[in-house]
């Protein structure tokens, strides 16, 4: 057998429990992997000790996991410990390959998305449904068609647009797709399970050649997943599963737990091993996640720190956003591990936005979202980059043509949510600025988009997004009331998946942990087993400035006809009180004291600072 590391032993440098597992080659494995305990090294070692020791020959043995990153992964580790025959792919892959083989003629062209085809069909809809996302409503006909629930049984939802018209969608949907001879991924996995449910040849041939399957990631699989594996497997009982259920956040797709916490009632006699040591954390970030283990349920894993101490986490209070921003930007500048190796995570896209501007105000670099690549502001600035109108009328009449709502209906799908905050947004900073609307889009060009060094630099991205992900520094601001949870979490499931997000976050974090929050906070905090601060929950305080130059400020937006925060929002007025500024170059240096703002406050300003 090929080394691994310049070992020929597959079990060579495992901790007692990953060996144990990898030593249990046959029968029922279920292995609870926490945060950062190796699990791919173990199951992929585990792999290669099935092979090694002859329990089964490589080309008998199937690993299943869910991106093809992944799979490349296994496939990648496999070959290097001399298992490179053994197949590695996802179940949609697999799949396909046992259609082409075995059914070739009920396979039909495969849709590459849901959206071109659902755009065309929400075209129809009444206003303002027809503006809602087309991936919104993708993500719905997907958790349907992953629980095996067809159109016709569709029903007791709370989808992103009323249930009649959902189900219209959703039956039109597969009557195009059908007319067309077209499929789509879920086809896929359901036209695998009617060929092994009709044709005995093809499932006797299947199971005379894979005897045993490895599951990555289970807490993530789907009924419709998880029938076609039990089609695969047939009465036997050679399956290993691996997962977290504490990391189990993928419930918009139909995945769930219950899969991986049933498998030892499944299969009584089923080996289960626990991987408590994490390699990734320091201590006092573990300590920090798991205050939160008691009230995650499931499978019972206390992760133990492998790694050297390192700082305690800052869990920190605000009074208001402008100070957070400003802690945030001060503790990213004094980073001692390069910016590519820290991430700031928020709930939303949407939410991801601010940070943007905060950051791109400090000149500091990041990747991975954007205000401009998203679908609200790419529209608009489409749109409007040639209008001569006024930016806050322009700006708002397209927003409100785009079907933006100022009082949001409940239960907005996903992606409706953050194009609503987005044009929220959008509309907001059009009501600052000051010129026409073809000025404001070059400035909002300016401010969001990343530039050249779009590939380096600090990671802005969701909870969701950062699953399987580790960093240096993670950082965790605006942890509050209807952010984490979601203000669209109302059961208790939906909470309790909440939950597991932040536990997905804080777990990310290799030494440098931070959250923060100002106004109301999470009700996570305190679960954290952070105290309760009056100042956290306080607004800010008015001090003699500032409250000077709100008085002004209210003066002035009389005086002018316009809404207060479009003369200098709340937060300006703070920095400016703070700042004490005694020159018009003193007061451009603030954030969100722009050139135009300048001109027509800046005198008056400074005089009633000077005051």
């Amino acid at each position: 057998m090929r080394g691994y590391g310049g070992s020929v032993d597959p079990l060579d440098g495992l901790n007692p429990e990953q060996r144990r597992a990898a030593e249990a080659v046959r029968g029922p494995v279920c292995i609870l992997a926490g945060a950062g305990s190796g699990k791919t090294t173990t199951i992929t070692r585990r792999i290669a000790q099935q092979v090694s020791s002859g329990a089964f020959p490589a080309n008998a043995v199937m690993a299943v996991t869910f991106t093809d990153k992944a799979a490349g992964e296994l496939r990648s580790r496999l070959a290097a410990l001399g298992a490179a025959r053994v197949r590695a792919s996802t179940f949609h892959s697999a799949a396909l390959r046992q259609l082409r083989h075995f059914a070739p003629a009920r396979l039909g062209p495969i849709l590459p998305s849901k959206v071109l085809l659902l755009r065309q069909i929400a075209n129809r809809l009444p206003a303002p449904y027809k503006f809602r996302p087309a991936g919104d409503l993708a993500t719905e006909i997907e958790w349907a068609k992953n629980r095996r629930i067809s159109p016709e049984l569709y029903a007791d939802r709370e989808p992103p647009i009323p249930i009649d018209l959902m189900k219209r969608v959703y039956v039109e949907y597969e009557e195009r797709k059908r007319a067309s001879g077209s499929i789509d991924f879920e086809d896929l996995l359901e036209l695998a399970i009617q060929m092994f449910e009709e044709d005995a040849g093809a499932r006797d041939t299947f199971r005379a050649q894979y005897l045993a399957f490895t599951v990555d990631e289970y807490q993530d699989v789907n009924l419709l997943q998880q029938t076609l594996l039990d089609l695969w497997l047939g009465d036997r009982d050679d399956l290993c599963v691996v997962g977290d259920d504490y990391q189990s956040i993928y419930a918009f797709t139909g995945a769930g737990p219950e899969h991986l916490l049933g498998m030892p009632d499944r299969f009584p006699h089923a080996q289960v091993f626990r991987l408590e040591e994490n390699y990734r954390s320091s201590p006092q970030v573990l300590e920090l996640a798991n205050t939160l283990v008691p009230l995650l349920g499931g499978a019972e894993k206390t992760l133990h720190a492998t790694r050297a101490d390192g700082p305690e986490p800052v869990v920190r209070p605000y009074p208001d956003a402008a100070s957070e921003d400003a802690a945030l930007v001060a503790v990213i500048r004094a980073l001692e591990c390069p910016l590519e190796d820290a991430a700031i995570l928020a709930r939303t896209n949407a939410r991801l936005s601010d940070f943007e501007q905060v950051l791109h105000d400090a000149r500091i670099p990041y990747q991975g979202a954007s205000l401009l690549d998203r679908d609200a502001a790419r529209r608009l600035c489409r749109r409007l980059e040639r209008s001569g109108a006024p930016a806050a009328e322009a700006v708002r009449a397209e927003a409100l043509a785009a079907g933006w709502v100022e009082r949001r209906p409940d239960k907005l799908g996903e992606r409706e949510q953050v194009r609503q905050d987005d044009l929220t947004r959008l509309v907001e900073l059009a009501a600052e600025f000051d010129g026409d609307a073809a000025a404001f889009v070059a400035d909002l060009r300016e401010r969001f988009a990343p530039g050249s060094d779009a590939a380096r630099g600090i990671h802005l991205m969701t909870f969701h997004r950062a699953k399987g992900l580790e960093f240096e520094a993670v950082f965790l601001p605006r942890l509050q009331d209807k952010e984490l949870p979601s203000k669209q979490a109302r059961s208790d499931d939906e909470i309790a998946e909440e939950r597991r997000l932040l536990y997905v976050g804080l777990t990310r974090a290799k030494r440098v942990l931070w959250l923060s929050w100002f106004g109301k906070r999470s009700r996570f905090l305190a679960e954290l087993g952070v105290a309760a601060s009056p100042h956290a929950e306080a607004k800010p305080d008015w001090t003699p400035d500032a409250q000077r130059l709100r008085e002004w400020r209210l003066e002035r937006a009389k005086a002018d006809e316009v809404p207060a925060y479009v003369v200098f929002p709340d937060s300006v007025l703070h920095a400016i009180a703070a700042a004490r500024p005694g020159t018009l170059g003193e007061l451009a240096q603030i954030s969100g004291v722009g050139p135009a703002k300048l001109d027509r406050y800046g005198d008056d300003v400074l005089a009633v600072v000077a005051s």
